[in-house]
């Protein structure tokens, strides 16, 4: 790996393009060097990972309003819409939207967490939507979604947008472009305008994140990989974007980020070097925040000691910067803590979460946000009980490049009644590569069994799974066949412009 030094350059110091960030990344996207075996078989496990999530969430209220806002949108050869009919393709960029939202409703996919937050799968739709538009064969389309995921995890290495904040899918953009133009095999110069447009269009707050969070969390992403295929598309056509887009006087950096002083560090891959940025990545084992998945783990945990949890006096949650000001009381969200919040808020409340995996021994995408569940006076007690509390040693850790030490859980402290106490604590997910239950191939397809039970035939399912499995070695044909039908999928009929 390379470490670039990214900075601010005033017009007048006429900063080279083979200088320039998104030059660099167009590079990388460029440079021809084959996908490793590994890497192959990880893209397939994240392809189901995304397809079992869409499939849980196919009939829910977002993702089927993005279908319905993308189905008018007809086009031959097109792209398949999850849950639609196999011959009923839309236009690359709608098919990425709707499909992007249906992966992303339920907040169940991978992530990864370095200097800012990512959902490295939220790739997968727009760069899998243009291959089979455009006819890409399987060998391809796996290099362009191991470019995607190469150019998302640098990014967030080198860069973090939430201290300003600016919402993580502003590195989704310039990600997704460059695996479109890995996968096309377009010369450096066009991946690097679109890689530039990408972002450009793509930077938004974080208030989709804050607050009273609704269903646009699941919509951002699939928003900005529908601007990357629009962003491709014009710099094919010769269009050029505003440049330099990361370094310029009036640039991302200099009134966006840090400022014109501030310098940041991107590490990118040699030329010739492999691709590997996506075995870095983690995907999730329940529904919910990434920094909750450990903590789940716990919670289960230590509930299953507890006999009488009425008993509980307080609970602290001791961990890092992000998790206590993000999904914990450092927030300071009243609506983390009002059983009538929303599903994207709960989601986002390590309190509510924590409480409810201690009563119930684990967790459903489905029933542990259920407004009935939230609303049980015995779960709102306990849930009150809860608080977080940054420590700096967690924080440390939460931002280390070490892999023994990373940590994305903490240490919990419950006291009860009668004064006495019980300690515990955890690193990472049991799911996580260190975890005590790393998911491995198997359990991604379990993922997908039970997510797609009962939503799609039993048939389909092994189609998708035996077509998905020989991913390197498909023909154009078969890369149009990745999705899944569900029989009988309504629609609300809801109206808009479309």
């Amino acid at each position: 790996m390379i470490n670039h030094e990214v900075r601010t350059y005033k017009s007048s110091e006429n900063l080279p393009r083979e200088d320039q960030l998104a030059w660099k990344i167009a590079e990388v996207a460029s440079d021809p060097v084959a996908v490793d075996a590994e890497v192959t078989d990880m893209v397939i496990n994240r392809i189901i990972d995304n397809a079992a999530v869409a499939a849980a969430s196919v009939r829910r209220d977002a993702p089927t309003h993005a279908r319905e806002q993308a189905l008018p949108h007809t086009s031959k050869p097109g792209a398949t819409v999850f849950g639609q009919p196999l011959d009923e393709t839309v236009s690359p960029e709608w098919a990425a939207w709707a499909n992007g939202v249906a992966v992303r409703e339920l907040d169940f996919h991978d992530t990864f967490l370095a200097k800012d937050y990512s959902h490295p799968g939220d790739n997968i739709p727009a760069i899998l939507a243009v291959a089979q538009h455009l006819g890409v064969d399987g060998k391809d389309l796996v290099n362009g979604i191991a470019t995607g995921y190469e150019i998302q995890v640098d990014l967030v290495k080198g860069i973090c947008l939430h201290e300003h904040k600016i919402d993580h899918v502003a590195h989704l953009g310039p990600s997704a472009a460059a695996g479109i133009g890995a996968m096309l095999h377009l010369p450096t110069e066009v991946t690097f305008q679109a890689v530039q447009q990408a972002l450009h269009v793509t930077t938004a707050t974080r208030q989709s994140r804050k607050g009273e969070i609704s269903s646009w969390k699941a919509h951002a992403p699939a928003f900005a990989a529908k601007m990357a295929v629009e962003a491709v598309d014009r710099a094919m056509r010769g269009e050029g974007a505003p440049s330099p887009i990361y370094e310029g006087e009036d640039g991302f950096i200099a009134w966006i980020l840090s400022g014109p002083e501030a310098r940041y560090t991107v590490p990118l891959p040699a030329k010739g070097e492999a691709k590997r940025a996506i075995l870095d990545t983690y995907t999730k084992e329940h529904s919910a925040e990434y920094q909750a998945q450990a903590l789940i783990d716990l919670a289960r945990k230590m509930g299953k000691e507890i006999d009488d949890l009425t008993k509980i006096k307080k609970i602290v949650i001791h961990t890092s910067h992000h998790t206590h000001n993000v999904i914990g009381t450092g927030a300071n969200d009243p609506q983390k803590m009002d059983p009538k919040a929303s599903r994207e808020t709960l989601d986002h409340s390590i309190m509510y979460i924590f409480a409810v995996a201690m009563e119930d021994q684990g967790w459903h995408h489905e029933d542990s946000y259920a407004p009935e569940r939230a609303a049980r006076p015995e779960t709102v007690a306990l849930w009150h009980k809860i608080e977080t509390t940054e420590d700096p040693e967690w924080t440390r850790r939460y931002h280390s490049t070490d892999p023994e030490e990373m940590a994305f859980g903490g240490r919990v402290e419950i006291e009860f009644e009668d004064g006495s106490t019980m300690v515990d604590e955890i690193a990472v997910a049991d799911a996580h590569p260190n975890g005590a239950r790393p998911f491995v191939r198997e359990n991604y397809v379990e993922k997908f069994r039970t997510l797609a039970k009962g939503i799609i035939a039993e048939e389909e399912q092994d189609r998708f799974l035996d077509l998905v499995q020989r991913l390197p070695e498909l023909t154009a044909d078969e890369v149009r066949e990745l999705s899944f039908v569900v029989e009988g999928l309504e629609h609300t009929g809801s109206k808009g412009i479309f």
